[in-house]
């Protein structure tokens, strides 16, 4: 079994910076991608962000490039989300994932509960 804890959700104003971090418990994680998304009222889960825990294949959405970093500690198991120029738009549950990467929810196996993110204007 495996157990995503994500933290670092707040409000903050546009412009401003936050990063969200996950910790990973349980099976070891060396073979999985790390995965971050979000979903804001009414809409479905969008990708934000992905990369493997050896760093390669890092990807982010159209609309999140440029302001936002995916990174990871492997010593701490942990996957980061460093979300800078933050816009109104950015307002969402973020959700942290572990699974076999992609840009789709469904290719990823295990899902933290999500932290809020909003950014007033």
């Amino acid at each position: 079994q495996v157990q995503l804890a994500e933290s670092g959700g707040g409000l903050v104003q546009a412009g401003g910076s936050l990063r969200l971090s996950c910790a990973a418990s349980g099976r070891p994680f060396s073979t999985y991608a790390m995965g971050w998304f979000r979903q804001a009222p009414g809409k479905e889960r969008e990708f934000v962000a992905t990369t493997r825990w050896t760093g390669s294949n890092t990807r982010y959405a159209d609309s999140v490039k440029g302001r936002f970093t995916i990174s990871r500690d492997n010593a701490k198991n942990t996957v980061y989300l460093q979300m800078n120029s933050l816009k109104p738009e950015d307002t969402a549950v973020y959700y942290c994932a572990a699974g076999g990467g992609g840009l789709a929810p469904y290719e990823y196996d295990y899902w933290g509960q999500g932290t809020q993110v909003t950014v007033s204007s």
